[in-house]
């Protein structure tokens, strides 16, 4: 019994376990912040992502939604580009008009016809004003085949409106 307590090796500390560095350690790199960093009460998105306008701060909605009716239904057309109306848009209506893009030239070359501009004449706006800064409207477009309407939903953003939605019915 004293042979095997004698072949146990003898306890070591924790800090004799641990290999040493041999190198010191690398800073952080650029752009990292440190491990404690004061953060402000308030978000930047708050000030610096787009501001809310009132409708009272913002040109009359009238003819940017007959000119954006006009271009959206020339860009599934295939007769205009989509990013021409790139500024007027958020980014989801643009994802989206993309969307309809593809599937409409798609549908275009596999009939296999040519890119037209489309003759058609705007209609009727209703616009519809369920809070301040923000519109809804339907323009209805005549075309020769048919007829069609357009639901567009404007929102004012630092002092200019931009569609935060568009559907070609």
């Amino acid at each position: 019994m004293s042979d095997a307590l004698t072949a146990r090796p003898s306890p070591t500390r924790h800090s004799q376990a641990r290999p040493k560095p041999t190198e010191p350690r690398a800073a952080a790199p650029s752009g990292q912040l440190p491990s404690k960093v004061i953060r402000s009460p308030f978000q930047p998105d708050e000030f610096f992502g787009a501001q809310p306008a009132s409708r009272s701060t913002l040109p009359d909605p009238q003819p940017l939604l007959e000119n954006l009716t006009r271009c959206v239904i020339e860009i599934l057309a295939g007769a205009r580009e989509l990013e021409q109306i790139s500024r007027w848009v958020t980014d989801d209506v643009y994802r989206h008009l993309l969307k309809r893009v593809v599937l409409s030239t798609r549908a275009r070359q596999a009939k296999g016809q040519v890119v037209r501009r489309p003759t058609f004449s705007v209609g009727s706006t209703s616009i519809y004003e369920p809070r301040d800064g923000v519109v809804e409207a339907v323009v209805i477009v005549r075309g020769r085949a048919r007829t069609r309407a357009v639901a567009l939903r404007l929102e004012g953003l630092d002092n200019r409106w931009r569609a935060a939605a568009i559907n070609v019915l």
